[in-house]
């Protein structure tokens, strides 16, 4: 924490050290993280959806310590290796359709980044829609496509001829589409921020109208990917066929940054049309051997050991445990999920003094009462989640796909103490108070 406050970000070893989170961690080891004290806790936060198949999973440091001591050719850069060659087969084969190369990338906004080229340079046309509450990554480009205003100010002027439109409102985005000159909308299957699931039609009418006026349809699969919402990827929920789809995060297995975007043939056709344009889209360390290795091991994990499966299924259970909490207390105003990515959200109690507690909190900051919720989880618990975006009352869950069944359901019962306790308000919001008071004097002396 000394070295991140001198030398990294100051200010998030202020948020850490506020929310209590500033634990020296020792190690991790699948659905948990073990501090130095050698206490275990549940992370359902996974590194943003990063650690999928749980963190040091076996099979992937073997593969990785058998690529080192292979010494492979890697990155010959006016040359090709096999490895990569071998990842986008892979993801190709598994992949809807249309899918028929990868353009590599190294994280989730580079990929972004770079659909958002491939869409420009294919189309010839300039304009990208975005939708609302949307996110994207942080780069320039991707933060473009940021429908979070807190995450864009004082960053611009952005890229121009990006335009937002509401999710789930496929009217607005038909409108858009036919003004004639949208190179593609970009759109999460299930926005991140939030976890907001899309209307009935609304995904497949997108795409329809996508085809329908020329632009092309893109699925950031970024978080969404690779099992985390019951299928390998969340657009087969509504049978979609995109032009492009955006991957990262948990294909890493955790160990080595990595992404791509998965593209049509039509697609890399219109943008690699000849020898001089063989390279006009690229990066140094796109498609390295590491990042091929972890994500065929990674592959080769969520296959062998049914984690898709697994993740439709505790999905399910954790859906089936958590529902009945929007009818047992006031606070609660929704639960949702798709596989096992998950969110509660509270809202305005009906009674006149509980209401009266909710607005003194929410004139302090809109959204510290999903506080109320993460830092009891993590104090009397030792669950480690997170609240869903900033200025909004939604606490997220993101388990590891290979979490236990008893660990699904202790998160749910750990998850109905601290709502009960919430939902009293007074006393929570008591503990809660002077809770971040305490760890916003420690960040404060640090």
């Amino acid at each position: 924490m000394e070295l991140n406050d001198r030398f990294l970000n100051p200010q998030l070893g202020r948020i850490v050290r506020t929310l209590g989170f500033d634990h020296e961690w020792a190690h991790g080891e699948g659905a948990h993280l073990i501090d130095a004290a050698g206490t275990s806790y549940l992370d359902l936060l996974c590194g943003y959806g990063t650690f999928a198949v749980g963190r040091n999973h076996p099979d992937v440091i073997a593969a990785l310590r058998e690529l080192m001591d292979a010494r492979t050719a890697n990155l010959p850069q006016l040359g090709v290796s096999l490895l990569p060659g071998a990842l986008a087969e892979a993801l190709v084969a598994r992949a809807p359709e249309r899918i028929a190369a990868m353009v590599t990338a190294n994280s989730g906004t580079e990929a972004v980044e770079g659909a958002m080229k491939l869409a420009r340079a294919a189309t010839g046309r300039p304009r990208i829609l975005y939708a609302s509450h949307a996110f994207h990554g942080l780069t320039l480009g991707s933060l473009s496509l940021n429908g979070d205003e807190q995450f864009r100010a004082g960053f611009g002027p952005l890229l121009p001829d990006c335009t937002s439109v509401p999710f789930g409102e496929l009217d607005a985005l038909t409108a858009e589409l036919e003004r004639g000159d949208v190179a593609a909308f970009i759109v999460e299957p299930v926005q991140g921020k939030g976890v907001n699931l899309p209307p009935e039609g609304y995904l497949p009418g997108a795409q329809e109208a996508c085809r329908k006026h020329g632009a092309l349809f893109v699925c950031d699969e970024v978080q969404t990917g690779f099992g985390r919402t019951g299928r390998l990827f969340a657009l087969e929920h509504w049978n979609l066929d995109p032009d492009m789809i955006c991957v990262a995060k948990a294909l890493s297995g955790g160990f080595v940054p990595v992404g791509g975007v998965l593209v049509s043939a039509a697609v890399r056709a219109k943008v690699f049309d000849g020898m001089e344009r063989g390279v006009r889209h690229g990066s140094t360390f796109g498609g390295n051997d590491m990042a091929a290795a972890a994500g065929l091991a990674t592959l080769a994990v969520i296959e062998r050991e049914g984690l898709v499966e697994r993740a439709a299924r505790l999905g399910e259970l954790l859906l089936e445990l958590t529902l009945p909490l929007v009818e047992r207390y006031e606070i609660v105003r929704e639960v949702r999920g798709l596989g096992l990515m998950w969110a509660i959200e509270l809202g305005t109690p009906s009674s006149r003094r509980r209401r009266a507690v909710w607005s003194v909190v929410e004139r302090a900051q809109t959204g510290l009462a999903a506080q109320l919720l993460v830092v009891p989880l993590f104090q009397r618990h030792r669950i480690f989640c997170q609240v869903a975006g900033h200025r909004m009352n939604v606490v997220k869950a993101l388990p590891a796909l290979v979490i236990e069944e008893s660990e699904i359901r202790r998160f749910a019962e750990a998850l109905e103490d601290v709502v009960a306790r919430a939902d009293r308000m007074g006393g929570a919001v008591g503990r809660l108070g002077w809770d971040l008071a305490r760890g916003s004097a420690r960040a404060l002396r640090r």
